[in-house]
């Protein structure tokens, strides 16, 4: 069984994304009580000699509520219309860019990688675990309502995750 390593040194050579073993997801504190979640569906994700970069479909996004979905594709949060996708990248996996809304800043990854493996397939994989902390509003993302208890419903802070299964490429 392959282990995850601490390293941040991503394998050589030309990788993508299993989008059946992968996710890319976001968290977020809410109403002061707990923890929001949601998630993309659709994204895409390549690792070529060291460079990762991917992009998620903003309007796949899922937060389990068609209603709520609905609100997060308005301007409100990532307008979607205007700005179909988010995207990151880096050559690092220590620092990265990441754009939402059209707006692209640095980020600080925590990044770890497990040793290449072969599945039953004979195809070789890798696992990349990305997790990036960031201030939504710094991404005109800034949406809030005022809690009744004080306070606003949402967090600034967001999490992003990416559980990446790569599967290298033929040469």
């Amino acid at each position: 069984m392959s282990t995850i390593s601490p390293t941040k040194i991503a394998p050589a050579g030309s990788w993508s994304a299993d989008p059946v073993h992968s996710h890319v997801s976001f968290e977020v504190a809410y109403a002061g009580t707990n923890t929001f979640r949601g998630g993309f569906h659709e994204y895409t994700a390549t690792l070529e000699d060291g460079v990762l970069e991917g992009s998620a479909r903003v309007a796949s996004v899922d937060v389990k509520d068609e209603q709520l979905n609905g609100h997060l594709l308005t301007p409100d949060f990532f307008d979607a219309e205007r700005f179909p996708e988010i995207s990151f990248r880096t050559t690092d996996l220590e620092r990265g860019e990441l754009t939402i809304k059209g707006v692209t800043r640095p980020v600080a990854i925590s990044a770890s990688v497990s040793e290449p493996n072969v599945d039953p397939f004979g195809r070789e994989r890798v696992g990349i675990t990305l997790e990036a902390a960031i201030d939504r509003n710094e991404f005109g993302v800034s949406w809030n309502a005022p809690n009744q208890g004080g306070g606003n419903y949402l967090g600034d802070d967001v999490t992003i995750k990416a559980d990446l299964a790569l599967v290298r490429q033929a040469s």
